[in-house]
């Protein structure tokens, strides 16, 4: 399939399938039906095979009730999550919901926005989130708090863990780091200066990424699930970003170093990045059919 086939085919497949199911949605959430949250896992999975999504997962969520930490490298992330787990939201910057195509899309993912520039909503978001968590729902917190270049995992924030805290007031919430690696494009592996071209961060055009992500097809992706870490009433919330960073970061790094056999150190799909700083260790040769989910789970 050509790319501009496979861009013309997965943009009007999606399309048809949203304004479908849209007024159903919008209704399902105003009424609080379980429904709200089948649906845009069904779309997520859709747009794996559109897009050729290869997802393979290493490890298990943990029990409810569960707050993820997720690195995050671009608008991909919510369409690997997404597509694992159901009942799910995310917590996403309020300005994501002025944003044309991706405001309408989160909020049809009943996405939880933060208005970062008002410290006093942070607690309103906080409880919403806990909410949530405690009525069973999985909740992805990107914690680092923008995307980055897909090289480096940055530091996470702590503000809203404390959601895990309010869950379920004197009990025991738990918060699981989880780490996404997009390993290799059409079969082939991708390295230090593909992996800006996958992300999306700074200013970049999102039509223009778009197109270029599914014109070109078939994207492996390795979802890496961390040691569970049980927080209560008196567990220290900036020590379990800490733990959740230090986790995630050597997950990505173990799982490029494991796919780093037999990869050469030039460029499979991009021009070296400027000025663009990683953690190294580059993903090894990874192949499967398009369309395919990579389903087997390795503990």
């Amino acid at each position: 399939m050509t790319s501009a086939l496979r861009l013309a085919l997965t943009v009007f497949v999606l399309g048809v399938f949203t304004i479908v199911l849209l007024p159903f949605q919008l209704v399902a959430i105003n009424r609080g039906w379980r429904i709200a949250t089948a649906l845009p896992y069904t779309w997520q999975r859709l747009a794996w095979w559109l897009i050729g999504m290869r997802v393979t997962v290493i490890g298990e969520p943990a029990a409810a009730p569960l707050l993820i930490a997720a690195n995050h490298s671009s608008w991909l992330d919510i369409t690997v999550l997404g597509g694992l787990m159901k009942p799910l939201s995310f917590v996403a910057k309020s300005e994501v919901a002025r944003w044309p195509i991706l405001g309408v899309l989160a909020k049809l993912q009943r996405t939880i926005f933060i208005d970062r520039t008002r410290r006093m909503h942070t607690g309103a978001v906080t409880r919403e989130a806990a909410q949530r968590v405690a009525k069973g729902e999985v909740v992805v917190l990107f914690a680092e708090g923008t995307t980055g270049d897909g090289n480096r995992v940055l530091p996470f924030r702590s503000a809203l863990l404390g959601a895990a805290e309010n869950a379920t007031g004197d009990a025991v919430a738990t918060v699981q780091p989880v780490a996404i690696s997009y390993v290799g494009i059409q079969g082939l592996p991708v390295g230090r200066s593909d992996r800006p071209h996958i992300a999306w961060y700074g200013d970049m055009d999102f039509i223009a990424h778009f197109r270029r992500i599914i014109g070109q097809g078939a994207i492996d992706v390795v979802v890496r699930f961390g040691e569970p870490i049980p927080f209560g009433p008196e567990t220290d919330r900036k020590r379990v970003a800490e733990l959740c960073f230090a986790s995630v970061r050597r997950m990505v790094e173990e799982t490029r170093a494991g796919r780093s056999r037999n990869v050469h150190l030039d460029p499979v799909f991009s021009p070296p990045a400027k000025e663009v700083k990683g953690t190294g260790g580059a993903p090894g040769r990874y192949v499967g059919e398009a369309g395919q989910e990579v389903a087997q789970r390795v503990s």
